[in-house]
């Protein structure tokens, strides 16, 4: 009993902190989850590749909801892969959540039990149940799980709006880490009506003006810099810190983007270009 999936990292549009409504765009960078399923064992063991000492709970919290809600509560191994670094702002958890639940509903023979919005909220209330994240992250999971960008009410965990865009996507990654369960919301709140005017650009579809706002809103709320932002106005079509930091990414025209590309690298950490992603999360 064994199933493999992969599902791709994401960058923000607006951040859910102020108000639980969110908006993410999926990318064409991947987490993959190979999971083995015993039908005699009772614990789920979980690894993540190149990162002995990650915590594992959420992987084998999905693997064990998923065989408690369609198989007998078998026990056994799942292990991930990452192209993008954990606690980096591009949707780590959201991507290894989405991998593994497909993944285990695969080596059950049971994906076409469940439709892929279902089967995000799986992880997500995984996500919620082993802390990992604050408001549950159904932006960033709807957009690994089903691609493109999707608009999302993450206290009903309730997709708004879902839309496609042809993209380049510039990516920064500092050589620092930031966990969302570690974010200031008391002060990301003091933004809400910044926010709110996001969300109405995003759900409008101006999601290029909606992530740049986002970014300078909350650069200022959680101490990031705004400096990568302001550089990348003049060249990009939205620009904005993803997650909560430390990442920043920007959407747009190639050319425009490896102009901005050589000013981030100015920069410790790693630059790269990608695009956006369409398809969503899928078994392998």
């Amino acid at each position: 009993m064994d199933g493999q999936a992969r599902a791709p990292a994401a960058g923000t549009v607006l951040n859910a902190l102020a108000t639980h409504t969110g908006s993410a765009f999926a990318i064409d960078e991947y987490t993959t989850a190979t999971v083995d399923l015993d039908p005699d064992g009772d614990e789920v063991i979980g690894e993540v590749a190149e990162e002995p000492d990650a915590d594992t709970r959420l992987i084998e919290r999905c693997v064990a909801a998923v065989t408690e809600r369609f198989g007998s509560g078998e026990g056994g191994r799942v292990r991930t892969e990452s192209e993008v670094p954990m606690a980096s702002g591009l949707k780590s958890s959201s991507a290894a959540a989405n991998a593994t639940v497909l993944a285990t509903l695969d080596a059950l023979d049971a994906t076409d039990e469940i439709s892929r919005t279902e089967a995000c909220r799986i992880g997500v209330d995984a996500a919620r149940e082993v802390g990992v994240t604050i408001t549950g992250a159904f932006d960033d999971a709807s957009a690994s799980m089903l691609g493109g960008v999707t608009v999302t009410d993450n206290d009903a965990d309730e997709l708004l709006a879902r839309e496609e865009r042809d993209w380049h996507v510039l990516v920064w990654t500092p050589p620092e880490r930031s966990f969302s369960a570690d974010a200031d919301v008391e002060r990301c709140e003091r933004i809400a009506p910044m926010a709110d005017l996001v969300a109405d650009l995003a759900l409008d579809g101006d999601f290029e003006r909606a992530m740049t706002v986002n970014g300078l809103a909350y650069c200022a709320a959680l101490g990031f810099p705004t400096d990568p932002i302001v550089e990348g106005m003049p060249l990009a079509r939205g620009v904005s810190l993803s997650g909560t930091g430390p990442s920043f990414t920007a959407v747009g025209e190639r050319e425009r983007l490896l102009e901005l590309r050589d000013l981030w690298r100015e920069r410790e950490g790693t630059t790269w270009l990608t695009r956006t992603q369409t398809d969503g999360t899928h078994t392998t």
